[in-house]
């Protein structure tokens, strides 16, 4: 399924300029085998550069579970991706309850709504200092929580530790999400359900 229509391209990694286009994707999977640790190398491809001017200039950039990774790495998102604090890759849905609502990512969906889309890492505890956590909170950067089905934020169904159950994060602009689920997997019913589908028509009305 071609989420973004027919409009939607490929780059390559070694491309050095992003100018053409409206929208940028970084997808999950396993950059460079994800040697010394995930999105670290990925993180000096040539087309970062362009990325990350892309993103300085207001351009709208998602970074699912690697995606989120080379973000982190780049330093366009704060934090750091570390190894599940159980040691265990987990790949199976998750429950995640809106927390902002005002940015271009989920601006058609209700903050407390809450959304079923699948994880599938080993990397995903998402680790900021206390001082950047407030940060974060204070300016309602945390966009994704790991939830229980009615909503509710509890440790229990917290998949790999990340600290205060985030699951998402934009930075202060609001232009750039990383999330560790994969909202691209979850776009058609018979695969499993289509939340994944709000995030992406809320960025296809910015192009």
């Amino acid at each position: 399924m071609d989420i973004l229509g027919e409009s939607a391209e490929y780059l390559w990694h070694k491309e050095v300029s992003v100018a053409s286009y409206d929208c940028l994707i970084l997808p999950g999977g396993f950059s460079y085998g994800d040697y010394l640790r995930p999105g670290a190398i990925a993180g000096f491809s040539p087309i970062m550069s362009a990325v990350t001017e892309f993103a300085n200039a207001g351009g709208p950039i998602l970074g699912s579970c690697n995606g989120f990774q080379i973000l982190c790495e780049v330093g366009l998102l704060p934090g750091a991706l570390m190894r599940n604090n159980h040691l265990q890759f987990r790949c199976e849905p998750a429950n995640l309850v809106v927390e902002n609502d005002t940015n271009c990512f989920t601006r058609s969906i209700s903050q407390g709504q809450v959304l079923s889309i699948p994880i599938s890492h080993g990397d995903g505890n998402y680790y900021v200092d206390d001082e950047t956590l407030g940060t974060l909170e204070a300016n309602g950067q945390v966009v994704f929580r790991y939830c229980k089905p009615n909503g509710e934020v509890d440790l229990s169904v917290n998949p790999n530790g990340a600290k205060g159950n985030i699951a998402g994060v934009t930075n202060i602009q609001g232009n750039v999400l990383g999330m560790m689920p994969h909202p691209e997997r979850a776009v058609e019913e018979q695969l499993g359900g289509t939340d994944g589908l709000l995030i992406f028509k809320a960025i296809e009305t910015l192009i």
